[in-house]
């Protein structure tokens, strides 16, 4: 038994869950729009904006799926500011939907184009983190409190090390 193989199937299995987990918040967004437009979509797009920081990291989506969103920082749970910045793939094609008609079409098309971005990210990036991820600093983890590692990380992803030449 190849256990890279078995690795491997894991981490498939997670991003196929966190995909679904985005699935759960952009129904419930799109729920909000259907039966409330035009109020409802700016409810859907603050609901976006905010719902991983709710609740410890866990939008209503991650916590039906078992994970919770925390920054890379300090393993603190995701702030309202960066749920807000990792989402913005997100809120910016339904922030455009406000407009009626060619605001649906060019949120529509940067709304495919996004996601395609996002959903290659995540599924070639060797760490498994999306754009939102990456412009927020922070991970999708299961909520179970074994992030120890995050939380004695003393420097972000984007801290520049400096070595010294003799």
């Amino acid at each position: 038994m190849d256990r890279k193989y078995l690795l491997e199937k894991a981490i498939r299995v997670a991003k196929l869950t966190r995909l679904i987990a985005k699935a759960i918040d952009l129904f419930i967004v799109l729920c909000f729009s259907i039966l409330f437009y035009p109020v409802g979509l700016i409810l859907g797009i603050v609901y976006i904006a905010l719902s991983d920081g709710l609740n410890n990291g866990q939008s209503a989506g991650k916590k039906f799926m078992g994970f919770a969103v925390k920054s890379l920082e300090d393993g603190s749970p995701c702030s309202y500011k960066q749920s807000a910045i990792r989402n913005l793939p997100f809120i910016l094609p339904l922030a455009l939907a406000i407009v009626p008609f060619w605001g649906w079409i060019l949120g529509g098309i940067l709304g495919i184009a996004l996601i395609g971005l996002e959903l290659y990210l995540l599924y070639n990036l060797d760490s498994g983190h999306r754009l939102g991820d990456v412009m927020a600093d922070t991970s999708v983890m299961a909520n179970d409190d074994n992030f120890v590692g995050v939380k004695n990380r003393k420097s972000s992803w984007f801290a520049t090390k400096t070595t010294t030449t003799i």
